[in-house]
C-alpha cells in the first residue's frame, strides 16, 4: 500500500498586531499541534504531541530525515470497520525490521512511552497489535 504524507512544522510562531498602539500577542490554543485528522496515524518529535509532526494514511517502510529514531509521541485516528487494517504496529527500524517499539490501537494516544522514545524507524497498518 503506498504511503501519503504530509510534513507540518510543529512549531507555532506567537502571533502579534500592533492596535491603536497597543501591541496584542495572540497564540495558537494549548494542544494545537496535536491536531491529527480523521483516518491518520500521526507521530511528533517531542512528548505530549509537540514539535514536528508527520502524517501517514498508509504504512510507511521508512521514516525519513527529521523523525528517524526521533519519535516521541503518536495517535492512531485510523477509521475502524470490518476487514480495515486499523491498528498501527510501529518498528524500531527501516523496513518494518526489528522490535514493534509501540502497537496503537484506532482511537489510541500516546503523549509519551519511554521503552518507545526516539525508537521508531517505519510503521505499518494492521488488523490488531
Amino acid at each position: 500500500m503506498g504511503s501519503t504524507r504530509k510534513r507540518v512544522i510543529g512549531t507555532v510562531a506567537a502571533a502579534a498586531a500592533l492596535c491603536g498602539g497597543m501591541l496584542l500577542a495572540g497564540s495558537a490554543p494549548a494542544g494545537a499541534n496535536a491536531v491529527c485528522r480523521s483516518g491518520d496515524f500521526c507521530v511528533w518529535t517531542d512528548a505530549n504531541f509537540q514539535g514536528m509532526k508527520i502524517e501517514h494514511s498508509g504504512d510507511d517502510h521508512w521514516w525519513e530525515g527529521d523523525m528517524f529514531h526521533q519519535d516521541s509521541s503518536w495517535a492512531n485516528h485510523g477509521i475502524s470497520g470490518p476487514g480495515v487494517k486499523d491498528h498501527v504496529k510501529i518498528y524500531n527500524y527501516r523496513e518494518l525490521l526489528g522490535d514493534v517499539t509501540l502497537c496503537l490501537a484506532p482511537g489510541q494516544e500516546v503523549g509519551y512511552n519511554a521503552g518507545a522514545n526516539d525508537r521508531g524507524g517505519s510503521h505499518t497498518w494492521t488488523m490488531s497489535c
